[in-house]
C-alpha cells in the first residue's frame, strides 16, 4: 500500500485509496454509456446484408477493452484522474462524414483515425502539438466543439427515426411526429434523460439507456438475438483498418486536409478536457498551465490511433472524469479504477444487442446540448471573430463533414483579417491551412482545367 501511495503521491495530491477508487467508479458510472451508444453509431455505416448484431456485440467488447487500456495508461504514466474512451462526436464523423459521405467504408474510415493517431503522437513528440494550437484563434477552437456537438445531436435525431429526408418537397430534412412505437421510444426515452439529468441522478444516462432498452425489449421494437444474450465476447473488430483507402478515394490534398481536420478536433478536446479536470483537481499552476501535460498529450495521441486499429474510432480523454474528481479523486489510481471496471465490463458486452438506436438517440441529444452550449464564449459581437466560427459550426452539421466546416471557418477568418488590414494578427500556420483549404474546396475547378 505505501508503494502506491508513493507512486501515485497521495501524500502530495492530499487523497487516499478509498477515496480514489470511489472516484474510479464515480467516473466508470457516468461514461459507460459509451459502450452502447458507439457500436450504435458505428453501425449505421454499415453496407447492406452486414451482421449488425454481430458488429454491435464485437464492437462493444472492442470498445471497452481500449477504453480499459487507455485509461490505465493514462493513470500509471500521467498519474491524472483522467478517463479515456471512443469519442463521441468524432465517431459521428467517422460513420456519417467519412464512411458514408467520402464513401471509404468503415475500414477507409478507422484507417483516417489511424493516420491522425500517428500524426498527433509525431507531433507531440518533437513538441509542436501545442505550439500548433495556439496558432488557431480561440473563437475557431470553440466553434469546432460547437459544431461537433450539433452534429451528434442532429445524428441523435436521425437515428431516433424523429428526422428524416423527405421524399419530395421543398426542404431537405423533415420531423416525423411519432408513429410507432419505435419513434415513441425516442420520446419516451429523451423525456427519460431529460428527468434523470436534470433531477441529477447518478449514472443518469446510463440509467436512461437501460430504461428505454427495458422498454424497447417489452413493447416488442427489440428481441434476444439468435445466438442468445450469454455468448463469449467477441473482437471481430480488431485490425479492421485500411491505411490507403483515403489516398486512393480522396487524392492526397484530400487525405492530408482530412486527416488534419480530425487532427485538430483531438488537439482542442484534449487541451479543453486536460485543462478543465486539472483545474477542478487543482493540479494546474497558477499560470494555468498542466504540469507533466506532455505525457496526458501523449498517452491521448496514442488511444486516437488505438482506436482506429481497434475499429471503434478514436479515444480521448473525457469530460466526464470531472465526476470522479467531484469525488475526491486526485491521481492515476482514480483512472486505473476506471479502466478496470472496463475490462469487467467486456463480459457483458453482448447485452449491446439488446439497445436500439432509440435507447442511445436520446443520450446523442443530450451530450449534443452539452458541447453546443460552448457557444456562449463565442464573442458573436465581433464580425471577425463571430462570422468564421458561424460558418464552422453551423456548416459541420448541415454537409455532415468536419473538415467542410472547419475549412469554412478558417478561410473566412483569415479572408476577414486581409480585408480589414490586420495580417499580422494570422498566425503563419493559418495562413498555411487557410490556402490548402482552398485548393481543397477548388479541386474539381482545378482538376477541370489541367492538361488530361
Amino acid at each position: 500500500m505505501e508503494a502506491i501511495a508513493s507512486y501515485f503521491k497521495f501524500g502530495e495530491r492530499g487523497t487516499t485509496v478509498g477515496r480514489e477508487v470511489k472516484a474510479g467508479v464515480a467516473t466508470f458510472m457516468v461514461m459507460v454509456y459509451i459502450v452502447a451508444v458507439n457500436p450504435g453509431i458505428l453501425s449505421a455505416a454499415l453496407p447492406p446484408g452486414s451482421d449488425v448484431p454481430g458488429f454491435l456485440v464485437a464492437a462493444a467488447a472492442a470498445t471497452a477493452l481500449i477504453a480499459g487500456i487507455m485509461t490505465i495508461a493514462m493513470g500509471l504514466i500521467a498519474n491524472y484522474p483522467l478517463a479515456l474512451a471512443a469519442g463521441l462526436g468524432i465517431n459521428g464523423v467517422v460513420a456519417f462524414g467519412l464512411a458514408l459521405g467520402a464513401g471509404l467504408g468503415l475500414a477507409g474510415a478507422m484507417g483516417v483515425i489511424v493516420w491522425e493517431g500517428i500524426v498527433v503522437t509525431i507531433l507531440v513528440v518533437v513538441g509542436l502539438r501545442e505550439a500548433i494550437m495556439d496558432a488557431v484563434p480561440i473563437s475557431l477552437k470553440r466553434a469546432i466543439g460547437v459544431g461537433i456537438g450539433l452534429f451528434i445531436l442532429f445524428i441523435g435525431f436521425v437515428d431516433g427515426g424523429l428526422i428524416v429526408r423527405p421524399e419530395s418537397g421543398p426542404v431537405p430534412v423533415a420531423f416525423v411526429f411519432p408513429n410507432s412505437w419505435a419513434t415513441w421510444l425516442t420520446v419516451i426515452g429523451l423525456a427519460i434523460t431529460i428527468v434523470l439529468y436534470a433531477r441529477k441522478v447518478p449514472a443518469a444516462l446510463v440509467l436512461s439507456i437501460i430504461i428505454t432498452s427495458v422498454i424497447a425489449f417489452i413493447v416488442g421494437v427489440t428481441t434476444v438475438p439468435a445466438g442468445g444474450l450469454f455468448q463469449a465476447p467477441r473482437f471481430d473488430t480488431l485490425g479492421q483498418f485500411d491505411l490507403t483507402k483515403v489516398f486512393g478515394t480522396l487524392g492526397v490534398l484530400g487525405a492530408i486536409l482530412t486527416i488534419f481536420s480530425l487532427m485538430l478536433t483531438d488537439f482542442f478536446d484534449t487541451m479543453g478536457t486536460a485543462m478543465a479536470i486539472a483545474e477542478q483537481a487543482g493540479l494546474a499552476t497558477p499560470e494555468g498551465k498542466i504540469p507533466g501535460i506532455s505525457r496526458v498529450l501523449l498517452v491521448d495521441s496514442v488511444a486516437a490511433a488505438a482506436g482506429g486499429a481497434a475499429g471503434i474510432s478514436s479515444n480521448t480523454s473525457y469530460i466526464e472524469s470531472a465526476a470522479g474528481v467531484a469525488e475526491g479523486g486526485r491521481t492515476g489510481l482514480t483512472a486505473v479504477v476506471v479502466g478496470l471496471l472496463f475490462f469487467v465490463m467486456i463480459l457483458f458486452s453482448p447485452l449491446v444487442a439488446l439497445v436500439p438506436f432509440q435507447a442511445t438517440s436520446p443520450v446523442l441529444i443530450l451530450v449534443g446540448f452539452l458541447m453546443t452550449s460552448l457557444i456562449m464564449d463565442i464573442d458573436f459581437t465581433s464580425f471577425e471573430e463571430g462570422f468564421p466560427a458561424l460558418l464552422g459550426l453551423i456548416l459541420m452539421p448541415l454537409t455532415f463533414s468536419i473538415t467542410v466546416g472547419i475549412g469554412a471557418g478558417f478561410v473566412s477568418y483569415v479572408f476577414i483579417k486581409v480585408v480589414l488590414g490586420k495580417w499580422s494578427q494570422v498566425h503563419p500556420l493559418m495562413w498555411l491551412v487557410a490556402v490548402a483549404f482552398l485548393i481543397y474546396f477548388g479541386q474539381t475547378a482545378i482538376q477541370s482545367v489541367l492538361p488530361k
